[in-house]
């Protein structure tokens, strides 16, 4: 009964352990590869070296050289997250985004942008909400985001995405190119090509920029060139580099171009080193939940499994061995002897005269008597006279 017991428990354990696995791979770990509720604001910098640039200060306008430094703040809104509904509820997160280009000599600033937008939390795509907008003019406008933004799908695959480009204000193919070391980490090379596009701007804008850098010009438009090259860790789709060389030019309908942007846009080391780490510790946790305790836990079930149904086993077999002897019948004790046999006891005279005298000795008696003169007379018993 005993083992029984035991094995009932090492059993009923491996199954819960064995319940707990699964649970991890098919629970724990879907969970884990969704962009969280709860995640941290982070930023990222990029550095131009030697850019070429468009500064306006005071309603003066100028083209300007020196280096630059491009700063992406990505917060999570919580609060309008909370708010959403339908099929956004659960499903989509909402983001606040905001960016600051500075020269890096005056700390002056040159360019700056905002916007709210919903990111689907499984491919991190930009999500279709009624609330998002992107303000780059000093006005908030409807913009419809679409394809990645700031964020590849977990478990990036090898293939070309659509990411978006704000100054196109439409998504465009990113292709795959590779895969390269950064800092330690296996990431895959995305590349996405915009050449010489033409940029939807106001009458007014481009007025204005005409009556400054091109006089003579009545009319014109801006052109728009962009190599955007993205390090991505395949695991967690988070951006670990970037790199865009970005062309914006004026094109006057008289007179010669004018560049008004020509920047190379680079992660800087310790935003490089940042994405790293934090890709890697995401890393750690998905294969420690994802793989590593689950075949743990798996082993362990079947070993209590296992070591159950033996226990059991053996339980079984010693139970049937004690009820087969206990109907066994127990034989009965050997008689004890009436008779203890042994030599009869002879007489050597009479075996010599011939003469047999009787199997056993009789027993001794007070009250016989030989008439053969040669057989001594028994002794009297006390209180008897001899007779002759």
């Amino acid at each position: 009964m005993k083992h029984r017991a035991t094995g009932a428990v090492l059993f009923g354990s491996g199954v819960l352990l064995l319940a707990l696995a699964a649970g991890l791979v098919f629970v724990v770990k879907p969970a884990m590869t969704k962009l969280p509720y709860d995640l941290e604001a982070s930023t990222s910098v990029a550095e131009a070296k030697g850019a070429t640039f468009l500064h306006i200060t005071n309603g003066a306008i100028a083209i300007r050289q020196g280096d630059l430094k491009s700063t992406v703040l990505v917060t999570p809104n919580r609060e309008q997250t909370a708010n959403l509904s339908g099929d956004l509820d659960g499903d989509t997160v909402v983001w606040t985004v905001g960016q600051t280009v500075n020269r890096t000599d005056t700390k002056e600033l040159v360019n700056a942008y905002g916007a709210m937008l919903a990111l689907d939390r499984v491919s991190g795509a930009a999500a279709k909400w009624d609330g998002q907008y992107l303000d780059d003019t000093g006005t908030r406008e409807k913009v419809s985001f679409a394809g990645q933004v700031y964020k590849f799908p977990f478990n990036t695959e090898k293939r070309s995405y659509d990411v978006f480009d704000r100054d196109l204000r439409k998504s465009l193919p990113a292709e795959f190119k590779g895969t390269e070391d950064v800092d330690g980490l296996e990431a895959y090379r995305f590349e996405q090509v915009i050449t010489d596009q033409q940029l939807n701007l106001a009458a007014d804008r481009v007025a204005l920029l005409l009556g400054a850098l091109a006089p003579g010009a009545t009319q014109g438009k801006m052109t728009y060139s962009n190599t955007r090259t993205l390090w991505i860790d395949p695991v967690t789709g988070s951006y670990v580099k970037v790199r865009e060389q970005q062309s914006k030019t004026l094109v006057p309908d008289v007179g010669t171009p004018v560049s008004l942007l020509n920047a190379d846009f680079v992660y800087n080391d310790a935003t490089v080193e940042a994405s790293v780490k934090r890709a890697d510790e995401s890393r750690s946790q998905l294969a420690i939940l994802g793989v590593y305790a689950p075949i743990g836990l798996a082993v362990l079930a079947l070993l209590l499994i296992v070591a159950g149904l033996l226990v059991t086993r053996r339980g079984g077999a010693a139970s049937a061995a004690e009820a087969r002897h206990r109907a066994d019948p127990v034989p009965a004790d050997d008689p004890a002897p009436t008779r203890v046999d042994q030599p009869a006891v002879r007489d050597d005279k009479s075996e010599r005269d011939g003469g047999l005298l009787a199997d056993e000795i009789p027993p001794a008696s007070t009250n016989w008597k030989s008439e053969d003169p040669t057989v001594p007379a028994q002794r009297p018993a006390p209180g008897e006279v001899e007779q002759r």
